[in-house]
């Protein structure tokens, strides 16, 4: 399993709008193959923070859904990019 996880800091009067954009392509992603789940949030705290969490299947199926996802390019908008990939071999409940 996949996970990206982190955030990406933006102008605070554009968050929740750029949040706003990104509705349909989680919806869209949450609906492919191998995707185990996918949320672009705004922060509780923090108003210009946009959090990013997905997990995957495999790297086939995130592959996959990069080559179809048609992401909408944000960059000129981004502050700062706190996000990563990581490779997860074992799951079990955090509790």
């Amino acid at each position: 399993m996949l996970i990206i996880a982190g955030h990406v800091q933006v102008a605070p009067e554009r968050r929740d709008a750029l949040v706003a954009e990104f509705a349909d392509l989680v919806r869209r992603a949450r609906a492919a193959p191998g995707c185990l789940d996918v949320a672009v949030t705004a922060d509780s705290v923090d108003p210009g923070r946009i959090n990013n969490f997905e997990r995957w299947a495999s790297q086939d199926d995130l592959d996959h859904w990069r080559s179809i996802a048609h992401a909408r390019d944000i960059g000129d908008e981004v502050l700062d990019v706190q996000v990563s990939l990581f490779d997860a071999s074992n799951e079990r409940p955090p509790f």
